[in-house]
C-alpha cells in the first residue's frame, strides 16, 4: 500500500469480509438466544447486515475497486469467541448475557471500522461512498444501543440469579436429605452414637 487510496481499498475489503462472516454467524447466535427479544434483535440485524454487504459492494463500484478474498482475522476471532460460549452451554440467562457481550464486541469493531472508512472517503473526495458508509455506521451504532438496552433491561440481572439460586436449592435439598437420613436411622453417624452410649451404660450398671 503506497497511499491512502490503497489503504482505503484494503480496509474496505477487510470490512466486507467481516460482514460476510457475520451473515453466517448471526443465524447461529439467534438460534442460541433464549430471550425472545434478543433472538429477534439478532434476526433483524441479520437482514440489516445483508443490506450492508450490498451497500459495501456499491461503495466498491463508487470508488472503482472490487472485493477480494481477503479474510478479516479480527472478525474471525470475535465470531469464534461467540461460538465457544455457545458450546459451553451455560444457563440460559448467562448465555444470553454472553451473546450480548460477544455481539457488542462485534459492533464496536464495526463502528471503528466504518468510522475510519468514512473519514478516509471524505479525505479522498469519495462523496457517494461517504453517504453509504455513514448510513451503515449509524445502523451499527443503533444496534449497539439496542443491545445495551436489552442487557440493562433485565438480561444481566437475570444472569446473576441462576448460580445463586442453584446453590441455595442445593443447600436446602442437602439439609432435607440429611434430616430424613437421621430421622430414619440411615445416616452413617446417627445410629452409632446412641448405641455406643447404651452399651457403655449397661456395662457400668452390671
Amino acid at each position: 500500500m503506497k497511499n491512502l487510496q490503497e489503504l482505503f481499498i484494503d480496509q474496505l475489503r477487510d470490512v466486507h469480509s467481516a460482514e460476510r462472516q457475520l451473515v453466517k454467524a448471526l443465524p447461529r447466535m439467534a438460534k442460541a438466544a433464549t430471550k425472545a427479544a434478543l433472538r429477534k434483535a439478532f434476526e433483524n440485524h441479520l437482514a440489516v447486515t445483508r443490506e450492508q454487504v450490498e451497500r459495501l459492494e456499491a461503495v466498491f463500484d463508487e470508488v472503482g475497486a472490487r472485493p477480494s478474498r481477503k479474510r478479516c482475522a479480527a472478525m474471525e476471532g470475535l465470531v469464534q469467541e461467540g461460538e465457544e460460549l455457545i458450546e459451553q452451554s451455560p444457563p440460559p440467562e448467562v448465555l444470553d448475557a454472553g451473546l450480548i457481550a460477544a455481539a457488542q464486541r462485534v459492533e464496536h469493531y464495526e463502528i471503528a471500522a466504518y468510522g475510519t472508512l468514512s473519514s478516509f472517503a471524505k479525505t479522498l473526495g469519495h462523496r457517494g461512498a461517504v453517504k453509504l458508509l455513514e448510513r451503515t455506521l449509524k445502523e451499527e451504532e443503533a444496534t449497539d444501543k439496542l443491545l445495551t438496552e436489552l442487557a440493562e433491561d433485565g438480561v444481566n440481572r437475570g444472569a446473576v440469579a441462576p448460580a445463586d439460586e442453584g446453590k441455595e436449592e442445593e443447600g436446602i435439598v442437602g439439609k432435607a436429605i440429611r434430616a430424613v437420613a437421621e430421622a430414619t436411622g440411615l445416616a452413617s453417624e446417627a445410629p452409632k452414637t446412641p448405641k455406643a452410649r447404651k452399651g457403655t451404660g449397661r456395662k457400668k450398671g452390671g
